[in-house]
């Protein structure tokens, strides 16, 4: 069989794991011929290819990023786009697709699937907030990235008595701040499913450094979190919109750090994280749950699959509907955030 592959959005680590799992499996198992599309939804739509062999694989594993490349492309937003993916499709005589993404990547893919492309997904987000699926990889890379970041925070707090504010990815979900809140010893972790109340954030400060020889704090706060009062902490950036209509976000940190400082008079400084955390070589985590969900979606193909992706549930490798993984976002329970709320102040 011709398998076609893709990456889609955000870079993410792991992602070369994924593609070298499709072509190990794919060309040693089962004897397909696997075609790379280039640059996201774009290439199927302007046919940009490349071959994927085992020997431009061999050697990608611990490499971040991705070999294909990757962009935003919303094929349901260009003129023609839907079509010009199923003539390319036809054209390279693809069996199936196998677009990796997360959840514009692969909601698309959903509603190709609908207008007849063979699809198998495979999900990647560091924010972990795709249904379906227990964890994507870059998951793990992205908290573990934050987690040495607030640690180095610490030192550099308590040495000079500094609040300092890390802000870190999540624009509608919270998990990479509050798993690296938690990990990282975060005196107040900010995420966006609970709007915060300023008031109690600030005394949650007052009453940690009322206590004898404390003088820093940490407070993690993830790009989508807002306040209850709304209005001057608003994170929307310079308005414009994405392929997929997602607004840039920016500048929580900084308007946290100015009102923390007036509201406190404790010198305070803030620090985003941002592309740092997607960039960079994935934890053994990630490697090996991208290898195996590579594995996986070849498998779910010459299974005759189609229309599904696949996923951790537990232990193990599952197929779930696209539907499924697209249909509304995972968030963080507010029993989890309970958890992180006990280490306040």
């Amino acid at each position: 069989m011709r398998v076609g592959v893709l990456t889609g959005g955000g870079d993410c680590p792991g992602l070369n794991a994924v593609i070298r799992g499709i072509v190990r499996q794919g060309i040693n198992n089962y004897g397909d011929e696997i075609v790379g599309f280039r640059y996201g939804w774009k290439g199927p739509i302007e046919n940009i290819t490349m071959p994927l062999t085992l020997d431009n694989t061999r050697g990608i594993l611990h490499r971040g990023g991705t070999i294909l490349r990757s962009s935003r492309t919303n094929p349901f937003k260009i003129e023609g786009g839907v079509q010009k993916i199923l003539d390319n499709m036809e054209a390279n005589k693809i069996d199936c697709l196998i677009p990796i993404g997360g959840e514009d990547t692969l909601g698309a893919a959903n509603k190709l699937h609908a207008e007849g492309v063979s699809v198998i997904g495979v999900p990647k987000t560091i924010d972990n907030d795709l249904s379906g699926t227990d964890y994507t990889f870059g998951f793990d890379t992205a908290v573990n990235i934050a987690m040495e970041a607030i640690d180095r925070c610490h030192s550099t707090g308590e040495s000079h008595d500094r609040t300092i504010v890390v802000e870190v990815m999540g624009r509608h979900a919270g998990w990479i701040a509050l798993h690296a809140g938690l990990a990282g010893g975060a005196d107040v972790t900010l995420i966006p499913e609970f709007p915060f109340d300023m008031d109690e954030v600030i005394s949650h400060l007052q009453h940690r450094h009322s206590k004898e020889g404390v003088d820093f704090s940490i407070v993690v706060v993830a790009e989508g979190a807002v306040p209850k009062e709304g209005g001057s902490f608003a994170t929307v950036g310079d308005g414009e919109l994405d392929a997929f209509g997602h607004v840039r976000l920016g500048g929580i940190a900084q308007a946290l750090e100015k009102e923390i400082e007036s509201r406190t008079g404790f010198e305070t400084r803030s620090t985003v994280l941002g592309h740092i955390q997607r960039g960079g070589s994935p934890t053994a985590f990630d490697r090996v749950l991208g290898s195996r969900f590579g594995v996986a979606a070849i498998d779910a193909m010459h299974d005759g699959e189609r229309g599904k992706m696949v996923a951790l549930r537990g232990a193990d490798i599952k197929l779930v509907e696209l539907a499924e993984a697209v249909g509304t976002l995972k968030v963080v329970p507010p029993e989890l955030y309970d958890v992180a709320k006990v280490f306040f102040g």
